[in-house]
């Protein structure tokens, strides 16, 4: 790989750092510049859970340091989440998730013109319409699971389920998410590094400025609330459902 990628590789992984810390998404820059340098699709996917991980720990760690996260609110949907990521991992190797590709794209857009309609969603902490331990368990399992199998748009469902089902405010759903978002990543990123599909030097490249970026993210939501996450979460979603939409019918 030539020099110049690595200066790109840092400010692709900044950039995308801190739309993950605000709102997810990172992805939708991080995959296409990794496809660019050539790398194979499963060092892809490899490198880039290993470098959105850097950025998701030190977010979520900077989403904690502000009181945002209790360990007895998250432990069971950390526990779920693990185990329906290495269970959707395991399905992958058995059964093809093609056939979830032109579903998510009009999961995600009913999604972003209910944030686009509802303008107060998550301005405030509402009643919740379920116990957080039932809620962790079902949504651990199930989302987990979907991040595992296939993955697109997981961030913008914990964060919208938190909000309409948990009663968070859309900071507090944000924070929940990306606990949830980095301990399915974890997994995701363990049957990676058992297969050897990381390369290092791109992915600490990545991870540096993930890491930059991610608590840059953070800071900024934590200091704007809903005002700043609304609508980069907003341009997140649809932008994740043209790209979807374009790839599943292109096909």
């Amino acid at each position: 790989m030539e020099w110049w990628w690595y200066p790109a590789l840092f400010m692709t992984g900044l950039v995308a750092g801190f739309v993950d810390a605000v709102a997810g998404g990172g992805g939708l820059l991080t995959v296409p510049v990794l496809l660019a340098t050539g790398m194979t699709p499963q060092d892809v996917l490899g490198t880039n859970k290993f470098q959105s991980s850097c950025g998701t720990s030190l977010a979520t760690w900077q989403y904690a340091r502000h009181g945002l996260l209790h360990w007895e609110e998250l432990r069971l949907g950390v526990g779920a989440t693990l185990v329906g990521a290495l269970a959707g991992a395991w399905a992958v190797t058995r059964i093809s998730p093609e056939f979830l590709r032109p579903v998510i794209p009009f999961l995600l857009l009913a999604i972003a013109v209910y944030t686009a309609c509802k303008h107060d969603l998550g301005q405030e902490s509402r009643t919740a319409r379920w116990p957080a331990p039932v809620f962790g368990l079902v949504f651990g399992l199930g989302l987990g699971f979907y991040d595992g199998f296939f993955g697109p748009g997981t961030g913008s469902f914990w964060t919208v389920a938190g909000v309409l089902i948990l009663g968070l405010n859309l900071l507090r759903a944000t924070a929940y998410t990306k606990a949830m978002n980095l301990t399915s990543n974890l997994a995701s990123l363990a049957v990676f590094l058992v297969t050897g599909h990381v390369r290092f030097g791109v992915g600490l490249t990545m991870a540096a400025g993930q890491m930059i970026g991610g608590q840059l993210g953070a800071r900024m939501a934590v200091k704007g609330g809903a005002k700043v996450i609304r609508p980069v979460f907003l341009t997140m979603v649809i932008a994740l459902t043209l790209k979807l939409a374009w790839d599943a019918f292109r096909r």
